[in-house]
Order: C-alpha cells, then structure tokens, then sequence
C-alpha cells in the first residue's frame, strides 16, 4: 500500500477536514492511503495572487520532508504545481488540472464555480498556459472569501451559481472550484441533472492511477 498526501497549502483545518469529509468514495475505491495535511504557516485562505506566491515555499518544504508516495495540491490554482513537480521524482497532481481533465472526458464545455472574483483570472491564465480555455463555458464567482465559505452553508448560491452556468453560459459539466465545496457535489448533480466535479476528489483519484500504473517519472 502506497501513501498519498493531499496537501491542503492554506492553514484552515475546516478546510482539511471538508477534504477530508468528501474523500470517502475515493477512499472505498482504491487501496491506498490517503493523508490530509494543511500548512501551518500558510494564510488561512489562499484568495489572490500574492497568496498563492506565498505558499510554494511552504508547499516545497512539506514535499521535500514527506514521507509519501504521490502528492496531491488541494487547492484549485495548483500552486507552484511545475516547481513541485521539478523537485520530486514521485507523482504531483493538482486538484483544478485533474478537474479540468475529468471535465474534457464529460462534456463539451465547462463551468466553474468560484470561490470569489480575483480567482477567475487566474483560472483564467492556467486554462491557457494549459492550451484549455477554449472549452471554458463560463466561471462564476460566490462572492466569499475561504472563512467565509466554511462558516456558512451556501448550497443555495452554489445552486444559483451553476443553474447560471448551465442556462446561460451552456456549460454541460460544472466544476466546483474551490477545495472547500465537495459537500456540495452530490446533491448539485442530482438538482442539476449534469456531471458535477469535485476537484480533490478528481486529483486524489488521479494520483492513485498513477500510482497503479506505476508511470515513471
């Protein structure tokens, strides 16, 4: 059995344990363990660009100290996702890539929800950088900030906010995007009558194929 560390690169153990919580299909699934670990040192929430630069240090450290197999980036920018991945010889996922990946397989088109408006350029930027925008539907932002969001239950925004990206924007697969929004997952799908992803639960599931498969890197 092989581990898998989930790296959760902000400081929020609400957040940690709501990847935690969301995990469990995965974890019925596959054979190997799953840790989940947030960054003491970190800000409590990872919102602008100045955040996600302050991370890949602390990201790099844990890596590079770690006792694991693969590592997954439990935050939807996947921060520092190609320094990481240049500093291990194991696995390195990133939670919105495996998103967007699962997205590709589902549909024509995505949508994402987003936490709040300065992530959507951002995405916005990783989507080119990765040669994907052109299947971005739509991303729609809840307006919150990561306390906000584990204080508070927003399923009816979130609701709101994909009914959006189906209807108006034509997305046909929605993308929760934000590590803190997996609870949110199966009844969306169920309302909404469309593929909704999780992106810890894609990326964690991501890394233990390739642990399966034993790529080399």
């Amino acid at each position: 059995m092989s581990k898998i560390l989930v790296i959760n690169p902000n400081s929020s153990v609400s957040v940690t344990q709501s990847m935690e919580a969301c995990l469990s299909p995965v974890r019925a699934a596959t054979r190997h363990e799953i840790v989940c670990t947030e960054l003491p040192k970190s800000p409590p929430g990872i919102e602008t660009d100045d955040h996600v630069a302050q991370v890949i240090p602390n990201i790099l450290e844990t890596v590079a100290t770690a006792d694991a197999d693969a590592f997954v980036l439990g935050c939807f920018s996947d921060p520092g996702i190609d320094r990481v991945r240049a500093a291990t010889t194991k696995p390195v996922t990133g939670i919105a890539e495996s998103a967007y990946l699962g997205a590709l397989s589902l549909g024509r088109r995505f949508g994402i929800i987003s936490l709040g408006p300065s992530s959507i350029a951002r995405h916005l930027r990783y989507l080119q950088a990765l040669e994907l925008h052109h299947r971005l539907a739509g991303d729609r932002s809840i307006d919150m900030t990561v306390v906000q969001l584990m204080a508070t239950d927003v399923v009816e925004t979130v609701a709101r906010t994909a009914r959006l990206l189906r209807d108006d924007d034509k997305a046909d697969v929605i993308i929760l995007g934000c590590a803190g929004l997996g609870s949110y997952r199966a009844a969306l799908q169920d309302t909404l009558g469309l593929p909704v992803i999780d992106p810890v639960q894609a990326g964690v599931a991501l890394a233990a194929h390739h642990l399966d498969m034993s790529y080399a890197r």
